[in-house]
Order: structure tokens, then sequence, then C-alpha cells
């Protein structure tokens, strides 16, 4: 819990933010602002992808170097965090700026959408490298011992940006364009926040001379544990882009605009998950160095409690109170009415999310990267694409099948965890693996 309240609390603060971002957009810009944002939704979780690549894998990397005791290879994680953040967050930066429309086009904008997805994401890009680096240095800050610097960190770019937001978007009148202004400018605050630890040299790990450099281990390494989620990131965005084509052909703008609502009350929660995960990560990733196995099977037990209760929370409101919900986002009627059915449909499977998720970052804990990216594409790639496709022609209404698929995806890709995890765990108690090094198996 002490790792793992912290990332809650940082991670909470975060969905909340995008909350509010989107009921500032919503009522400010209109429905058709809140489906653009919908639609740049996906475009935004690419470049975190290629954040979570570097710094998801640095950071299990950081703690299995920090339980080996190998201190010298834990700074240089550090200084290869930020210089592979600045490489691949500018080579992202490019190619959307140059083929922003036609990307946009490609994820669901549709004419009347265009115009805001592309205002929103262009300022986005600009500040993307600030993006990379603030989610890097925030999760080397978790496994480096200071979780609670870290949620510090997140809050302080939330509140900046709640702050920033109401007076771009009315009080300058710069709509979307502000909203995403508001965001550049406040992970900008906190990644100055984060360099303040990092400069101390009391700190065990700390900016210094010969930790630039890029080491063919470390970066090996840190790639290939950060290849999970970077896959799992990239296949949801590919599903959304998927999703957001078919809600289009099938329901126009105002089916995206729903999803988009959806999403929002579903991210909340499925970022509380994440902060359990990575309160479980450094600590698993540690003991699991450490060659404490038992440890690591309790961290994931206790953090599968706690996630399935918090993804209980969000199906609740989804089944009883969907109006509720969406009247937070939007004012306009045909937009709620629209919602409340799709949104209990989706919903319908939250409590056995959690399980889903917290196994494939067990995986990704102890740097099984094999079975990790196994798990994190049978949802996304294997189930839900398919059915996404398929299912529309299974219904009368073309849209019900669409809405069904992610329900159906959900249940297939828990029950394929589950065959995973009990044909791994007994290996893991009896100690098969000695080495706390990321394979392949």
């Amino acid at each position: 819990m002490k790792y793992a309240m912290p990332a809650i609390i940082a991670m909470t603060a975060t969905s909340l933010y995008n909350i509010v971002d989107s009921i500032y957009i919503g009522h400010g810009c209109g429905a058709l602002a809140l489906g653009a944002l919908t639609v740049a939704k996906p475009f935004m979780d690419i470049c975190a992808a290629f954040g979570s690549l570097v710094g998801v894998g640095a950071s299990s990397l950081l703690a299995i170097y920090l339980g080996e005791k190998d201190f010298d290879k834990a700074n240089r994680v550090l200084g290869n965090v930020i210089v592979l953040n600045v490489i691949l967050s500018a080579v992202v930066m490019l190619v959307g700026l140059i083929w922003l429309d036609p990307i946009l086009m490609a994820f669901g904008a549709s004419v009347d959408t265009l115009t805001y997805a592309h205002e929103y994401m262009e300022i986005i890009l600009y500040g993307n490298i600030l993006t990379h680096i603030y989610f890097g240095l925030n999760a080397l800050l978790r496994s480096a011992g200071h979780p609670r610097f870290s949620m510090t960190a997140t809050i302080v770019a939330v509140v900046v940006n709640i702050m920033l937001d109401p007076l771009f978007i009315f009080g300058m009148g710069m709509g979307v364009r502000g909203a995403a202004l508001a965001t550049v400018i406040s992970q900008a605050v906190a990644v100055v926040w984060q360099i303040t630890k990092f400069f101390n040299k009391d700190e065990l790990v700390h900016f210094h001379r010969g930790i630039w450099r890029l080491n063919r281990e470390i970066t090996g390494r840190a790639l290939a544990i950060g290849m999970s989620p970077f896959l799992y990131n990239m296949a949801h965005c590919f599903v959304v882009i998927i999703i957001n084509n078919q809600l289009k052909r099938f329901g126009g703008d105002m089916a995206i605009a729903s999803y988009g609502v959806i999403n929002r009350l579903t991210f909340v929660f499925a970022m509380m998950v994440m902060g359990f995960n990575q309160g479980m990560q450094p600590i698993a990733g540690y003991n699991y160095g450490a060659k404490k196995y038992d440890r690591v099977l309790k961290s994931f037990y206790i953090t599968c409690l706690y996630a399935t209760g918090v993804m209980g929370i969000v199906f609740f409101l989804g089944e009883l109170c969907p109006e509720i919900v969406t009247r937070m986002f939007t004012h306009d009627e045909t937009l709620i009415s629209l919602t409340i059915r799709p949104m209990r449909i989706i919903c319908s499977t939250m409590l056995i999310i959690g399980f889903q998720m917290v196994t494939g970052n067990l995986f990704t804990s102890i740097g099984k990267a094999g079975k990790s990216i196994f798990l994190s594409l049978t949802r996304q790639v294997l189930y839900l694409i398919p059915l996404t496709l398929l299912m529309p022609m299974w219904f009368a209404d073309p849209l019900d099948g669409v809405w069904w698929s992610i329900p159906v995806s959900d249940t297939m890709a828990a029950i394929t965890a589950a065959i995973v995890l009990l044909t791994n765990l007994p290996k893991l108690g009896k100690n098969v693996s000695t080495t706390a090094r990321p394979s392949q198996d």
C-alpha cells in the first residue's frame, strides 16, 4: 500500500483531469468537439505507447537492478531513459505533424470533427517530448523508492491543467486548442518538479556524468520488458480506430461521442487499477530479483483483490445510473439518450477486467516478456478486432454488434489470462527460474 496508494492517487488525479477536460470541451465546444476528442485519443495513446515502451520497461529494469544491488546500472537506466525518450518522442512528433490530417481521418474523423481534432492534436504533438520525459521520470521515481514524490508530480500537473483549462477555453476563447495547451504547460511544470529530485546527489539514483551514453544491455532489456505495455497500448489504439470507424459507419459522429463518454467513465477506474499495478511492479520486480518468490505471489494476490473491487464500482455506476454519468459531460439530449444503453452493455463485464490487467502486469514486473506480450495482445488483437468487424453482421442493428463486441472480448481475454496464470504459478512457486533477466518464454 505504501507504493500503491501514491500511484492510485496520481492515476486517479490524471483520470479526473481527463474527465474535467472532457467536461470543459463538451460543455464549452459542443458534442462534435467531444467526438473529435474521442477521435484524437488513439493518436494520443500511440504517443503514450512509445513513452511506455521506454518508461515502463526501464522502471521494471531499475527495480530488478536495485534488487540485484547493481547500483551502477541502476543509474545508467536513468540516463538512458532520458535519451531514448527524446529520440522516440521527436520522431513521433515529426511523423504526426507531417501526416496529421490523413491520420485523423483514418482514426475516424469526419468533415465535421476534423478541424477540432486537428487543432487539439497539433498542440499535443508539439509538446510530445515533454510528455515522454514526464511519464518516463515518473515511472523511475516509483521504482527508485519515491512513490510519494511521483504522486506529487502528477498532482502538480493535474492542478495546473485544471486551473488553465477554463482560462484558455472560456476566458481566452481558445476552444480545444486551449485544452491542449493547458495539458502541455502542466506537463512542463511537472518535469521541472521531477528533475529536482534526480539532481540531488544524495539520492541513490541521480544525474551524473557517464550515464547518458546509450548502453546496449540496458536499452535492450528495457525495450524487451516495455514491449508488452507498448504492444498493449498500440493494439488498444488500433482497436479504438477500428471501433471509431465502425461507429461512424453504423451510427455517425454521435455514436463516436457516446463511446467517448463511456471511455471516460471506464478510464477513471482503469487508471486506479493501473495505480495498483504500479504499486505492485517495483515490489514484484525487486523481490523477483532477490529471489523472494513468495512475496511476488502475495503482491499479485493483493493487487487482484483491490483491482476487482475498483472495477466493481464502475460496473454498478454503468448499470444503475448511466444517464447521470452522461449528463456530467454534455447537455445534448440526443447524445444522452444514445449513450445510456451502450454504457450498460460495455460495463456488464467490468468485474473481470481488473484480474486480466493485473495478470498481464505480473509477468511484465518479473521480466517475463513473452507471456506478458501474449496477454497484452489477446484482448485487443486476438479477440476484440475480429469481433468488432464480425459481430455487426450478426445483429439486426449492426451498431449493437459493435457495442457487444467489447464485453464479449473482455470475457474471452479474462479466461485466457486465467489459463496462463494457472499454468505458470506452480513454476514460479517452485523457483523454476533463478534469474531476474527478462526471457522470451
